[in-house]
């Protein structure tokens, strides 16, 4: 028989399994159950409640997101390289973990609890810091034009993680989130802060 720590990883993967279906169904505690060959009252003598379960899960994507950016700030001394990098990290996470995506995206989450949705708001945050900071060393290093502003670009790096990972879902995985990334980073790493001056009267 599995040990508590065993079966709570269980019921977690199995959750994730269950949200990587390409056309989206509401997650119910007697579908997980059923899956797993157990009883609801077994899961719930892991979790309290099926927030609790989506909890387990952000704080995996919290885990492993944060430890990727670490590293990569950790080995990269390059600003601009860190943020490229942790940019295609988040992208590449979504292609790997279609379940966790549907989790950062909110759109299992809009029935349940509120404050799972704060806790995805709050790592995304941390995300956009994790961008900004890298971008402020960029900047440091004069990698960035000079009307490019850290706080704007980081911002506008996330919206469009954000908008990949929706694509993807949207479309029932069927658009890879680093279609055309090398292409888009091109465009992004250099999209100036200041709008094009107004065309002079001929």
């Amino acid at each position: 028989m599995p040990q508590a720590g065993e079966r709570r990883l269980q019921i977690l993967q199995t959750l994730a399994q269950m949200l990587e279906a390409p056309v989206a169904e509401k997650i119910t505690t007697a579908g997980l159950a059923a899956r797993l060959e157990l009883s609801e009252a077994a899961l719930y003598r892991h979790f309290a409640s099926k927030a609790q379960m989506y909890e387990g899960l952000i704080e995996f994507i919290e885990q492993t997101l944060f430890g990727l950016i670490n590293r990569i700030a950790a080995e990269e001394p390059q600003g601009l390289a860190q943020a490229r990098a942790m940019a295609q990290m988040l992208l590449a996470f979504a292609e790997r973990n279609r379940g966790m995506t549907r989790v950062l995206t909110g759109e299992v989450l809009v029935n349940e609890n509120d404050r799972l949705q704060a806790r995805v708001n709050q790592l995304l945050d941390r995300v956009e810091a994790s961008l900004r900071q890298s971008l402020r060393i960029a900047a440091s290093q004069q990698a960035l034009a000079a009307d490019q502003d850290a706080n704007t670009l980081a911002n506008l790096c996330l919206a469009w993680v954000q908008g990949r990972w929706q694509q993807f879902v949207k479309s029932g995985f069927r658009r890879p989130p680093l279609e055309h990334w090398e292409a888009q980073w091109a465009i992004l790493s250099r999209a100036p802060n200041r709008p094009p001056p107004p065309p002079s009267d001929p």
